[in-house]
């Protein structure tokens, strides 16, 4: 099989104004990938690149793109450990605009052996709970958008925190959620490296008995001294997020004994090629996983939940991020029951596209 064309979109999607501690997005500015084959198959990969987190904007994945898709020109898809090696060797990092690519080429793969992809990575099917996310605000407005879950009945929540490293004000965030709705819905911190080591001690010592389920990535991402601190003082699961983009990262977080889990995202492993070292590594330490993403649109959603279905060790899924989308343009994919229940299609591949009246709108490059 050879790859006979690329085509590149710039997939910008309308959401709702969403902050963290790192900055507030207004739009999904992502990048669409197709590639095309001559055996008929179509590969469809999309990445968010965020850039608060990964580096990479819109701008630089779509310069990328169209030079891996003249790398990949007359080769073959199905050979994905040497295709992407190939970009690794072009250029390290850029790990958004990779994963785009590593996901078309799966989508390919489970195409082509006709099996839905979490079959053909070896998974099974299963319902996936997710939580839903609020922004970081006041308390007031926090505490109120956490009644409105409540009633929509969350099985989770997830609320950013981290903004201004400000320990008293995040305090009082999580008590005036907790003052809302009681302790029975498990709250999810998420901090995006926005604390101090010793205020990140302070805050999770402080929300003790709070029925925190677990906190993401308190300090900054290089800091894995400062992470394994944490871990070590505070009875709250630490999940690194930030801190770990490859198995190399997830390696050397485990040997420190630095968290509790790890929150495994497509965007920061160039692809599933590189997530499945990373849960492989952790099942082999007897360590559970997360599963989450950035703000990618029902497509990319629809292959990390096929992702997630191929471990047992992937127990947490972030699977909300195109809940603040105002429109939805892709067909096809998972599809959530009672909003937080999400069930994945049994048709090959990927099972989700991108609407054709919606991509007639995005500027589109072809090689």
């Amino acid at each position: 099989m050879q790859i006979t064309g690329v085509e590149i979109y710039a997939y910008n999607i309308p959401m709702r104004p969403f902050a963290i501690s790192l900055g507030t997005l207004y739009e999904a500015q992502n990048i669409l990938v197709k590639i095309f084959t001559d055996a008929g198959w179509t590969g469809w990969g999309e990445g968010s690149p965020f850039p608060f987190i990964v580096g990479e904007t819109q701008g630089t994945a779509i310069a990328l793109a169209q030079d891996f898709a003249k790398l990949w020109l007359g080769k073959d898809p199905l050979a994905i450990t040497s295709r992407m090696q190939e970009l690794h060797q072009y250029v390290p990092f850029n790990t958004t605009v990779k994963s785009a690519f590593d996901m078309a080429l799966y989508d390919i793969a489970a195409q082509d052996a006709q099996l839905p992809l979490y079959a053909f990575l070896g998974g099974h099917k299963k319902v996936l709970l997710t939580d839903e996310t609020i922004g970081v605000d006041n308390a007031e407005a926090m505490a109120a958008r956490a009644w409105v879950l409540q009633e929509q009945a969350a099985p989770f929540i997830k609320i950013k925190l981290g903004k201004g490293n400000d320990a008293v004000a995040d305090i009082d965030r999580v008590k005036a959620i907790r003052k809302a709705i009681g302790t029975t819905i498990p709250l999810r911190l998420d901090a995006n490296q926005g604390w101090s080591v010793d205020n990140a001690i302070h805050i999770l010592n402080s929300l003790e008995g709070d029925n925190i389920q677990f906190c993401e990535q308190p300090v900054p991402a290089h800091d894995y001294a400062g992470l394994k601190r944490v871990h070590q003082a505070t009875t709250i699961p630490i999940t690194a997020d930030e801190a770990c983009f490859s198995s190399l990262h997830a390696r050397q977080l485990i040997e420190m004994d630095a968290c509790s889990h790890i929150n495994i995202k497509l965007a920061k492993s160039s692809g599933i090629l590189e997530a499945i070292a990373i849960a492989r590594l952790a099942a082999a330490n007897d360590m559970d996983c997360m599963l989450g993403g950035m703000i990618e649109s029902k497509l990319a959603l629809t292959a990390n939940a096929h992702f997630a279905c191929a471990f047992d060790n992937i127990v947490f899924y972030d699977l909300d991020y195109c809940f603040p989308h105002t429109i939805d343009p892709v067909a096809g994919g998972v599809q959530f029951e009672h909003r937080y229940a999400i069930h994945l299609p049994d048709t090959p591949g990927i099972g989700a596209t991108v609407n054709e009246d919606f991509l007639a709108q995005c500027t589109r490059y072809t090689l």
